[in-house]
């Protein structure tokens, strides 16, 4: 249980689905109910598909281009670090005009499923195994699916201020997450044991 808890955390910074909760309601606005539904539905299952792809093939990938663990480590620590840092220092995470598909991107990909949950899922996978990382994987899948469908109530009780401010608070552990990643990589290239 705690190795699932360890593996879930990052993650769910890594998701930050209170931060990609602004950008559903600014697409979804003016739908049914129905046409939300769908929208959720669509962001959840392409989330899903695309982080067990990922998952499953990133290692081999890795092995195919010479790359270890530790470069990864090191070179997806500096990429969730930049990301924390442009979250934390602009508002907006780069809206897309609204389509048929966005569901799938912008929503599924790369808001819930971007490039600091793909690096954060093979760095668990590294330290506690597929199996807890998936678990792991579906219950922050499960948490965005529920702020997704109450989406209208959290505004409400956290306020657009509210919410930024988690998000924020969130880049920042990301922020620190991404540090710890990074030294982790470089101790372990280094022959060091990673503390």
């Amino acid at each position: 249980m705690k190795e699932v808890l360890l593996a879930f955390i990052p993650i769910f910074v890594a998701m930050d689905a209170v931060g990609v909760l602004p950008f559903f309601l600014s697409f979804t606005e003016g739908m049914d109910e129905e046409k939300r539904r769908h929208v959720i539905r669509d962001s959840i299952f392409t989330a899903f598909s695309v982080g067990v792809g990922f998952l499953l093939l990133g290692k081999i990938v890795f092995r195919f281009l010479g790359v270890t663990v530790s470069d990864f480590k090191v070179g997806g620590g500096l990429i969730l670090l930049i990301v924390a840092v442009r979250d934390i220092l602009f508002a907006e995470k780069g809206q897309r005009p609204p389509g048929e598909t966005i569901g799938v991107v912008p929503l599924g990909v790369p808001l819930i499923v971007g490039p600091a949950v793909m690096t954060t899922l093979l760095i668990c996978h590294d330290l506690y195994g597929f199996w807890i990382t998936l678990l792991s994987f579906m219950a922050n899948l499960g948490f965005t699916w529920f702020v997704f469908k109450e989406a209208e109530k959290l505004t409400r009780v956290l306020g657009e201020s509210g919410i930024r401010g988690v998000a924020k608070v969130t880049s920042l552990l990301l922020a620190a997450i991404a540090v710890m990643m990074i030294r982790k990589g470089l101790m372990e290239m280094m022959g060091l044991k990673g503390g």
